[in-house]
């Protein structure tokens, strides 16, 4: 017997039940569900960042912000911005730098207050230094309605292989750029005959300042209690990511 051929009607009835069936149809994904970059979420990541000096705090701090869509706020660099732009806790603070003295705390954490976003993701990196700056900090974030610290990133990198980063350590005085003789050695002899050591990068003055990191950080980290991730900073710089990245994705 011979079939007619499909009518318009029966055609569009098929349609019909495609579109009725397609929400059962729809493939999910394999791919983990993990923490989407800060402008996605409806609460923003809330970081800090802590090590010695010379543990990779700066590599992994570009890594976060451009994952995370993070505001950096660097102490060093929000003193700098304060001063340059003559707030009043900027002016404050310059009267300390110029005679060469610590910035104390409350001129600190008036910086920090200032800089604190109020509708995006920060990581704080170099704050809070001291058990009494954490305090002031999550007294801040509560009175700005900024909720709490989600993670602390331990940065834990054993002291000799600090000593050795730092005391290889190269600075070109021209532009700045930092070079290392066994990491990361210049290969322009030109660039080589003008590299610096820094002052500070001795092996004298580098045991002293972990000495002071190592008296503060146990009491800052006290302060978050389980909010604090240690993370292997020995490891490679990749292999650190890897485990920061994990770390945060499972906030």
């Amino acid at each position: 017997a011979v079939h007619p051929p499909p009518t318009p009607m029966l055609f569009r009835s098929l349609l019909s039940l495609l579109l009725l069936l397609s929400p059962a149809l729809s493939f999910t994904s394999s791919t983990p569900n993990l923490r989407s970059p800060s402008s996605l979420s409806a609460s923003p990541l809330k970081l800090i960042i802590t090590g010695a000096p010379a543990s990779g705090k700066g590599t992994q701090c570009l890594s976060l912000k451009n994952r995370y869509d993070l505001t950096h706020l660097s102490t060093g660099d929000m003193l700098r911005l304060a001063v340059s732009n003559g707030t009043p806790t900027g002016l404050k603070a310059k009267e300390f730098m110029d005679a060469g003295k610590l910035v104390p705390d409350e001129v600190v954490c008036g910086i920090i207050s200032e800089s604190l976003p109020k509708d995006s993701g920060f990581l704080l990196d170099g704050f809070p230094r001291t058990e009494s700056q954490a305090t002031t900090l999550n007294a801040l974030m509560e009175e700005k309605g900024l909720g709490c610290i989600d993670c602390v990133i331990y940065l834990d990198v054993e002291e000799s292989s600090l000593v050795e980063r730092v005391t290889g350590r190269r600075i070109d005085p021209d532009t700045g750029d930092s070079y290392h003789i066994k990491f990361n050695p210049c290969t322009d002899p030109e660039i080589s005959k003008r590299l610096i050591q820094r002052s500070d990068d001795t092996e004298e003055k580098v045991k002293v300042r972990l000495m002071e990191f190592r008296s503060n950080v146990e009491a800052v980290n006290g302060a978050y209690g389980e909010k604090v991730k240690r993370v292997d900073g020995n490891k490679s710089v990749e292999e650190v990511w890897e485990s920061i990245r994990e770390i945060v994705d499972s906030i």
